[in-house]
């Protein structure tokens, strides 16, 4: 992509965790899930794998086991998931944040790998509308974070080079696939990751959440992207 004056910047969010408060919804359901198949797993080891590639969460967490149960796991998860849906919320400061960057002249992605299932009712938690400028899914790659290659489909929907970009996220697998990519990432510490473990992934800057980001907006790298 050449640089020109006419590119602008964007700033690409992944949903799960940063503007969704659903990490513990998701530790929840896989609890539930891993039992389910008979194979229950600890739900501090499965926090420490929300936010990966679904297939890398089930190999760490299952080893051999995933290929036999894998599969049945991830459709339990789903359907105790749904049943978990009405607690949903957004974060904090997570509409206001997002219409305060468009209003900016930044464009806005949602950067998830979630499936086309999930990422409906995500959106109809954050309600955002036109201060969104795209979205990607699951349909989108073929392998999750920490692979690049949900970073690389919003920059392509976003129009914009990697030096133009910076994504928000609040798992280090986030920061892991933008580095990837080439994006600088903010992290927040909605998702449950310490601003330790987000700054060694390779975060330039963490705040606590979303409405943190805001209140210092001004001050955040997000400033020192060029409109």
């Amino acid at each position: 992509m050449t640089d020109s004056p006419d590119i602008r910047t964007a700033v690409l969010f992944d949903i799960d965790g940063t503007l969704v408060d659903s990490n513990y919804l998701h530790i929840e359901a896989w609890h539930h899930a891993f039992a389910a198949v008979g194979h229950p797993v600890d739900a501090w080891r499965i926090h420490r794998s929300i936010g990966m590639d679904s297939g890398m969460l089930l190999d760490a967490l299952l080893g051999d086991a995933a290929e036999s149960v894998g599969d049945t796991a991830k459709q339990k998860h789903a359907e105790f998931y749904e049943n978990l849906a009405d607690r949903l919320r957004p974060i904090e400061g997570a509409r206001a944040l997002l219409s305060a960057l468009a209003d900016r002249g930044h464009g806005v992605v949602l950067a998830t790998s979630a499936p086309e299932s999930e990422l409906e009712t995500l959106l109809e938690v954050l309600d955002v509308g036109p201060d969104v400028d795209a979205v990607t899914s699951s349909e989108d790659v073929g392998t999750a974070k920490p692979d690049p290659d949900i970073i690389e489909v919003a920059l392509e929907k976003a129009g914009v080079p990697a030096d133009r970009a910076i994504l928000v996220g609040d798992a280090v697998w986030d920061v892991k696939a933008a580095l990837r990519a080439g994006v600088q990432t903010i992290g927040v510490r909605s998702g449950g990751y310490s601003a330790a473990e987000l700054r060694d992934a390779g975060a330039i800057a963490v705040y606590d959440d979303v409405a943190d980001l805001l209140a210092h907006l001004d001050v955040s790298p997000i400033a020192n992207l060029r409109v």
